[in-house]
């Protein structure tokens, strides 16, 4: 018998990024690039982000916690705070929430260092 899968929340995350080389960035596109800075500036985030990255499925929030060391709230937190800039996928299944990368996600937040001489 095969979980019931729920769609997936439709979040709307930061629009990010313009690159750091590109002339005249408004203070609206520097807001928005610090958001996903900060999403990131967590060493549990970033480990997080490393699990994801070596996973070759969606990881379920329960199986985080022995890997992090923290409590299904603080995991769910950290969570949500990369899936709100944009840089996870979340899928319900039953009462679990699985995440992956947002591929899309990573690939816009790599474009923010390109730089004049990566152009050419």
């Amino acid at each position: 018998m095969s979980a019931k899968t729920v769609p997936e929340l439709e979040l709307t995350p930061v629009d990010c990024c313009r690159p750091v080389a590109a002339p005249n960035i408004t203070d609206e596109q520097a807001a928005n690039l610090v958001a996903v800075f900060k999403a990131l500036a967590d060493p549990s985030r970033v480990q997080i982000v490393n699990l994801l990255a070596n996973a070759s499925d969606p990881v379920c929030v329960c199986d985080f916690m022995p890997q992090l060391g923290l409590s299904q709230g603080t995991v769910s937190f950290h969570l949500k705070k990369l899936l709100d800039v944009g840089l996870l996928t979340r899928e319900q299944r039953g009462t679990w929430a699985y995440y992956a990368l947002n591929r899309e996600g990573l690939d816009r937040l790599a474009d923010v260092f390109t730089t004049k001489e990566d152009a050419r």
